[in-house]
C-alpha cells in the first residue's frame, strides 16, 4: 500500500473526508480488459454509497485478472505481510537515453495465512482491505513508556 499511486490517492480522499476506494486489476498490459473489474467496481461503488465507510477509512481492492465465471466472490480481508523485492532493470527508451525500471518479486510471508488479501487473489477472490492512515504500533507503547528517557 505505501508504494502504491492508486491508494496514495484514495488515502489523500480519505484523509480529506471524501469516501474512498483504489481498485488495481492484478494485470499490467496497455490492452488489457477490464470487463469483470468493471463488474466489481460498480457493486462496490454501489455499496460505498449506500452505506458510507466509517471514518478514516478507505477501500484497497484487488481484482484478478480472470473472466467474470472464474471469479469466486468477494473476500473482505486484512493486508498480507510480505516485502518487495526490488530490481531495477536497464533500458533503452526510443530516443537512445537509458534508464531504469524498478521490477521486482513480491515475497508472501504468511503463505497459509487465509484471511489476507494475498490468499484471496489466489484463490480467485477480488480482495477488499479496509485501510486507515495510522501507522502507530500501539503494541509499542506501554514498552517504550518502560525505557529511561530522562537520564535516571
Amino acid at each position: 500500500v505505501l508504494y502504491s499511486g492508486t491508494m496514495a490517492a484514495a488515502l489523500e480522499g480519505c484523509l480529506n473526508g471524501i469516501p474512498s476506494v483504489g481498485f488495481s486489476l492484478l494485470e499490467f498490459s496497455s490492452d488489457a480488459d477490464f470487463s469483470t473489474a468493471q463488474h466489481f467496481v460498480r457493486q462496490i461503488i454501489h455499496n460505498v454509497i449506500q452505506n458510507g465507510l466509517p471514518k478514516g477509512v478507505c477501500l484497497n481492492v484487488n481484482i484478478p485478472y480472470l473472466p467474470l465465471e472464474k471469479i469466486a466472490g468477494i473476500k473482505i480481508c486484512r493486508q498480507n505481510h510480505g516485502v518487495w523485492r526490488e530490481e531495477f532493470e536497464h533500458r533503452t527508451d526510443p530516443s537512445g537515453f537509458d534508464y531504469y525500471w524498478l521490477t521486482g518479486t513480491f515475497e508472501d510471508l504468511e503463505p497459509h495465512a487465509e484471511e489476507t488479501d494475498e490468499w484471496a487473489l489466489r484463490n480467485n477472490y477480488v480482495a477488499i482491505v479496509p485501510v486507515q492512515f495510522d501507522f502507530t504500533a500501539y503494541q509499542a507503547i506501554p514498552i517504550l513508556q518502560k525505557w529511561n528517557f530522562n537520564g535516571q
